[in-house]
């Protein structure tokens, strides 16, 4: 009787972690499906032809990070105390996508680099620069995968611009760009999953490159600036 005791509440905490690793899922679902209502909004920035047109797909983006502020927090709310660990691999690429998303609206705004207070402000969470916390946070490489995200878009971004002529702002991706691989050449990356998405970078970089030299080859940038003028 002893035994069976001991594996029915072995099978009530077997149904306990099964039913809330299922929340987990719903609740990140919830967060996937707000990431990509954003990610199509952005995209037609592509599209757009002048910085009016980039501004309000940028706004309408921002409004949409209250809610990706919340569904980050309905998830945080089902992680045990101090469990991040055991659950975080269930959403931590959700994560890295929110974390893109936030980096590309910072650099449509501004052309710099998104920081980490701005990850906090904007996503709701605490950013962990040492990994350790065992409560729920961004971790440091999960906020590196995020701006690794943003160099593939501003790539296609810098080939689109030329289509609709504008030649100087591919001019100033590819400085961002290769400031931004510059900067992680000075890291020690030890994630080998990081290290390969690190590599991918430099094709990015040689893409933007191509770009830039072509608008140098036949004058496109001088003369858009001295029509500017």
């Amino acid at each position: 009787m002893a035994d069976l005791i001991f594996f029915e509440s072995i099978q009530r905490s077997l149904e306990t972690e099964t039913e809330l690793r299922e929340n987990i899922r719903t609740a990140v679902r919830d967060l996937e499906r707000t990431c990509r209502t954003v990610a199509a909004i952005l995209s037609q920035v592509h599209s757009a032809t002048t910085d009016s047109d980039v501004g309000q797909q940028v706004n309408a983006a921002l409004d949409r990070f209250a809610n990706i502020r919340a569904d980050i927090q309905n998830v945080a709310k089902l992680v045990p105390h101090e469990q991040y660990y055991r659950y975080n691999g269930m959403f931590t690429f959700t994560l890295q996508q929110a974390i893109f998303l936030a980096a590309y609206i910072v650099y449509l705004q501004t052309e710099k680099l998104l920081t980490v207070p701005q990850v906090e402000e904007m996503l709701g969470v605490e950013v962990s620069l040492r990994g350790t916390s065992p409560t729920f946070h961004i971790g440091i490489e999960d906020y590196l995968h995020g701006l690794v995200s943003i160099t593939s878009e501003l790539s296609r971004l810098a080939v689109n611009c030329v289509t609709h002529g504008d030649y100087s702002r591919p001019l100033r991706i590819s400085k961002f760009v290769g400031d931004l691989y510059s900067g992680f050449q000075l890291l020690n990356l030890k994630n080998d999953a990081l290290r390969k998405r690190f590599d991918s970078i430099k094709y990015d970089v040689k893409k933007i490159e191509e770009v830039v030299y072509d608008i140098s080859v036949r004058g496109l940038a001088g003369n858009q600036t001295a029509e500017k003028r």
